[in-house]
């Protein structure tokens, strides 16, 4: 490796150098303020060195990692959302008598994993990133260490493993049949290679492994629990950077390779996707548990961003960034007000804990709100604005029998987010304490930056529509 792909590779760099330097300090002497400004400082340097790594992009650096500026987009898009995690977990640790800085340094070492998942181009980084961002997540889902998070842990550590073996034997079997594992030579050989049953099993166990991390129909049922197990923030981390990352990657695998030309592939990715949306926003009107209802919430919503990942072309992958960054912003939200709301005997997850919250915490009940809303895709949301955009790069395309269940199972979702609101704003049954701001002041503060940002993205969302239109490979 020479000087110009260490300059391309530094926010990988840095942030693997936080999470080491993170460790050593911890060895010395814990520090809760300490390690999450070490945090913070790393992600903030690590999210600046993107525009000097960008200068000399795109740069395949060995056969296993592209720098490019769809990888760098991501990148900086990933840091933002660890960054406001790692606040948020401050402020959820802090209220907690436990050993916190390991925390930091797990959430560390996970978003080295997502940024070589981002950025791979080859089937060994696909597997090196996933393992690395997999074997951090089973810790912090336990992290707690109480019977829930422990059982959680067990049963994300299980599954996974199993996933992992299905990934593995799929690109065993593609290999077997190309004779590369490097996602652009598959590229210049699938065109001419008919549809073996080699190959397409291959393509199915991989998309078994891909669909486990994505938490789709049928591989979700570890979903509600790891989410209702694992502490508030890394509940958010699993949902966004986790999940982020692996749709970045399967974007840039399935288009890179062309293999959603295989009529067998899209028929799988379509019955996926219809039964995600269905089936997620199902089971979310039967949950009382809040958090659960966000899972499954989760799964309706990778089956959106399918439906316009199906569609192929510059406006499908533009459609699903857009998704992503809105979903990202809302689903940060969500959790971050669970996490600021949560105290040190336990997190607020039933529908009854919130009912009059915004008689309690009027500000907290229209952050939530407003997340709530925009995860239902109502205008002046980013949520809506991301649905646009996901509707109408399935119509350019004529997929009018996947936006169809697209929109009935929105209206559905609707039902169960709508409840949640009505019972924040619901007149208690005693007399309501005095109106509070959130004690969590840091946690506060970003939440409201994260209000901004949806808003702002509901309201005017050309600048960065722009952005990925100038940024993706056409």
């Amino acid at each position: 490796m020479n000087r110009t792909d260490a300059i391309t590779l530094l926010p990988l760099i840095v942030v693997a150098g936080t999470s080491v330097l993170a460790m050593l300090a911890t060895a010395v002497r814990r520090s809760h303020v300490f390690t999450l400004c070490m945090t913070l400082a790393g992600l903030a340097a690590a999210f600046g060195c993107a525009w000097p790594a960008g200068a000399r992009a795109p740069r395949q650096v060995t056969a296993l990692l592209i720098i490019d500026d769809y990888s760098l987009f991501y990148f900086r898009l990933l840091i933002a959302a660890v960054f406001a995690i790692a606040i948020l977990t401050y402020d959820y640790l802090r209220k907690r008598d436990l050993h916190r800085e390991e925390l930091y340094i797990l959430l560390l070492i996970a978003t080295v994993g997502a940024m070589v998942l981002v950025a791979s181009s080859h089937f060994a980084s696909f597997f090196l990133g996933l393992e690395t961002l997999s074997i951090s997540l089973y810790a912090m889902i336990a992290y707690l260490r109480r019977p829930r998070p422990v059982e959680a842990g067990i049963k994300y550590l299980v599954l996974a493993a199993g996933s992992a073996a299905f990934l593995l034997f799929g690109m065993a079997l593609v290999y077997a049949d190309l004779g590369t594992m490097e996602f652009a030579r598959m590229a210049q050989l699938l065109p001419g290679t008919p549809g073996d049953a080699l190959l397409i099993s291959g393509m199915v166990l991989i998309i078994t492994g891909i669909g486990f991390k994505l938490a789709v129909v049928p591989f979700h049922l570890w979903t509600p629990d790891v989410y209702e197990g694992a502490p508030a923030p890394v509940s958010a981390f699993i949902a966004t950077v986790s999940k982020g990352a692996m749709f970045a990657l399967l974007l840039r695998y399935f288009y890179s390779a062309g293999a959603l030309a295989n009529r067998h592939i899209a028929l799988i990715f379509t019955i996926i996707a219809i039964a995600s949306m269905i089936a997620g926003n199902l089971l979310a009107l039967l949950q009382n548990n809040v958090k659960r209802i966000l899972a499954y919430s989760s799964i309706a919503h990778m089956g959106y961003l399918l439906v316009a990942f199906l569609v192929g072309g510059e406006f499908a992958v533009d459609a699903v960034t857009f998704y992503l960054v809105a979903y990202f912003v809302t689903t940060l939200g969500a959790f971050g007000v669970i996490s600021v709301m949560s105290g040190g005997d336990g997190e607020p997850e039933q529908l009854e804990d919130y009912r009059g919250l915004f008689w309690r915490q009027p500000a907290l009940a229209g952050v939530f709100t407003v997340m709530l809303l925009s995860l239902a895709g109502i205008p002046v949301t980013a949520g809506f604005i991301g649905k646009f955009y996901i509707v109408a790069a399935g119509a350019s395309s004529a997929r009018w029998a996947l936006i169809l269940i697209l929109v009935i199972s929105s209206v559905i979702g609707l039902f169960y987010y709508l409840r949640l609101v009505a019972a924040m704003y619901a007149t208690p049954d005693k007399e309501p304490a005095a109106a509070t701001m959130p004690a969590a002041f840091i946690g506060g503060a970003v939440l409201a930056a994260l209000t901004c940002v949806l808003l702002w993205l509901g309201v005017y969302p050309n600048p960065v529509l722009r952005m990925i239109e100038n940024v993706f490979p056409k």
